[in-house]
Order: C-alpha cells, then sequence, then structure tokens
C-alpha cells in the first residue's frame, strides 16, 4: 500500500498527540498532514492538504462532525471517527459501513481500522456511504436508503426497501432481493437484525429475517409459518410467534 496521509480533528491537544504518537509507532505507512481543533480550522486544513485519511472527533467546538462532513461533500478521503459517542450514532456508522474507534484507543483496533481504510481508498466508495450515514444521524430510519453489505471483496450498496428476507448461511447472510436476486454478506445475521429498520423488519426464526411488507399469508402451528409473497414458506419460532403476530395487531 501507498503512504495514507491522514489529518488529526480533535479539540482536546493531549488526545492528538496520544493518537498520533500511536499511528507513528504502530502504523508505519501513515504519515500527519496536520491536526485541527475545530471546524473551521479542520475545514480549512481538509481543503489545503487533501489528506487520504482524516481521524475525526464527533463534538467540536463550533458544531459537530457531521456538519463538517456536509461542508465538504463530496470527500475524497476516508473517515474513522473516534468518539465516546452513544450506541445509536455506533449504530448509524455500522450500517454506513464508516469506521470508529472508542475513546481511550485501543492499539489492535487503531491497526485494523487503519488497514481497512487503506483497502478502502481503493474502492473509493466514499460518498454513498457518507450520504448512508448523514441520513442515519439526521434523521429516523426511513431516511436509510441503503445498506452497505460487507462482501469478500469491497461493499455492495442494496436498497433496503427492495429487501425481501435475509437468511442465516454458515456464519454468513444471504439476502433475497425483489428483483430474485441474492447477496452474500461475510457479517452475521445478528448484525443485520440490529440495523435493519425494526418497522419494516422482524426475525421470525433464528435463521431468517423478513420485511414483513411481503408476508402473504400465516399458517397456525406450534410456531406455525408464513408465505411470503414470492412463495417462499419460513417457519415461525415458538418463541418469537407472539412478537410476530403482534405486529399485524393480533
Amino acid at each position: 500500500l501507498a503512504m495514507i496521509n491522514y489529518v488529526l480533528v480533535d479539540d482536546e491537544p493531549k488526545n492528538i498527540r496520544i493518537l498520533r504518537n500511536m499511528l507513528d509507532e504502530f502504523c508505519p505507512d501513515t504519515q500527519c498532514a496536520g491536526s485541527a481543533a475545530n471546524i473551521e480550522e479542520a475545514g480549512e486544513l481538509i481543503q489545503k492538504v487533501a489528506p487520504d485519511l482524516v481521524f475525526l472527533d464527533i463534538q467540536l467546538p463550533g458544531g459537530n462532525a457531521f456538519d463538517l462532513l456536509e461542508s465538504l461533500l463530496p470527500v475524497r478521503f476516508e473517515i474513522i471517527f473516534v468518539t465516546a459517542f452513544n450506541d445509536y450514532a455506533l449504530k448509524a456508522f455500522r450500517y454506513a459501513a464508516i469506521d470508529y474507534l472508542l475513546k481511550p484507543v485501543n492499539i489492535e483496533e487503531l491497526k485494523a481500522a487503519v488497514q481497512r481504510a487503506g483497502e478502502q481508498l481503493q474502492y473509493r466508495q466514499l460518498n454513498s456511504r457518507l450520504q448512508n450515514l448523514l441520513a442515519a444521524v439526521r434523521g429516523p430510519s426511513a431516511t436509510w436508503h441503503k445498506l452497505a453489505l460487507v462482501m469478500g471483496d469491497g461493499l455492495t450498496f442494496i436498497p433496503v426497501s427492495e429487501i425481501v428476507r435475509c437468511e442465516a448461511s454458515s456464519g454468513y447472510t444471504v439476502f433475497h432481493m425483489c428483483n430474485g436476486e441474492t447477496h452474500m454478506s461475510t457479517r452475521t445475521i445478528r448484525e443485520y437484525e440490529d440495523l435493519l429498520p425494526p418497522d419494516l423488519f422482524l426475525r421470525i426464526h433464528n435463521s431468517h429475517i423478513v420485511n414483513l411488507k411481503h408476508v402473504k399469508k400465516y399458517h397456525r402451528g406450534r410456531g406455525g409459518y408464513i408465505e411470503l409473497d414470492s412463495q417462499v414458506t419460513i417457519q415461525v419460532s415458538t418463541r418469537r410467534k407472539t412478537e410476530f403476530l403482534s405486529r399485524f395487531g393480533l
């Protein structure tokens, strides 16, 4: 990999110093192109040095990281958020497949995040991921238009509304789409259960999450089973039956 030029954005000089020392020692393929302590400085610095990678604190004087990013769109750098932020934001980052590190920063997680950033610099899919993230942080789940699937060779973006069902398969997740296409992600179904909008999707079995708008029929039984409008039938686990029926007012 080529040398990765990075910028550090944090309003605490101590945090900048610690992170830079860690990068110098443990990430030899990186080189610091500068640091900034607020949104205005950061915007000017990033436009001036055009970094490959920005380490970005979320809460900053004069606004937050999302204000900064919206002012810089379209961006041409990778982003790693360094944050003590809440679960909602972390869920949004995972949804958009944009990296984050929790403070205090762990060395192994830092090395892994920098390596992933280097790989992503070759794919250059950042702007659609960033649009996903900004939508996720700014508004309700209805605005999360696309989901980033982690594949063996990069990322695939699929429209959330066109997912019919997700199926667990040996630690992977297979997405079945309205048009009949399938996509296999290297992440587990448990992770996607957390990410998909809960008003639209429900896990009805250990191995299945379904889009409720595609449920055509429910057949009674111990747990029962459902029929989707694609003619596929899926068992409902006994312990998930009550929640499934309650979604339809039963």
